[in-house]
């Protein structure tokens, strides 16, 4: 099964400015963006805390929630689960899904590159600095990418497509 890990990094490469930092700051364009591939894998993996920055569960798509509580609440629209991520790329598989979109946070983009599990990144770049604040991963990598292609979706953002080779 294909994942891809889509994300908005300011041009200083943070991801948020801390864990409860709502995306706000992306553009009309990004949001659109994402929608639009978020739909086109109608899944969308994710952290509980990342999870917990939108108002909502994003609708026309299965929201895979990792979390460590034992007993999430029931959310229309939302498949919780704990543990690793093999297993849970097994599932959806099976469920009939050929490929995921993978939208954070640090944590589990992480834990799914760490493993090898992600196909190609998506990211758009926007015109901010944060300084400080999270980064797209929180371990130490060196793991080379292959431009596929970029594209400018307004004035000031560029978006970013990678393939990913270990």
């Amino acid at each position: 099964m294909k994942t891809v890990m889509m994300m908005a990094i300011t041009a200083d490469g943070k991801i948020a400015k801390n864990d409860k930092h709502f995306p706000d700051w992306t553009s009309k364009e990004d949001k659109k963006l994402f929608a639009k591939i978020s739909k086109k894998h109608g899944v969308v993996m994710m952290g509980a805390k990342t999870f917990a920055t939108f108002p909502a569960p994003l609708p026309g798509r299965l929201n895979v929630v990792f979390t460590l509580e034992k007993n999430p609440p029931k959310v229309e629209g939302v498949k919780w689960v704990t543990g690793e991520p093999e297993p849970v790329l097994k599932e959806l598989e099976a469920m009939g899904c050929k490929s995921a979109l993978l939208g954070g946070g640090a944590y589990l983009n992480t834990l799914f590159l760490k493993r090898g599990l992600i196909d190609e990144i998506i990211l758009t770049v926007a015109p901010k600095i944060f300084g400080k604040g999270l980064s797209l991963f929180n371990e130490d990598f060196d793991i080379n990418l292959k431009l596929l292609g970029m594209e400018k979706i307004n004035e000031n953002t560029i978006t970013l497509r990678y393939k990913v080779t270990y």
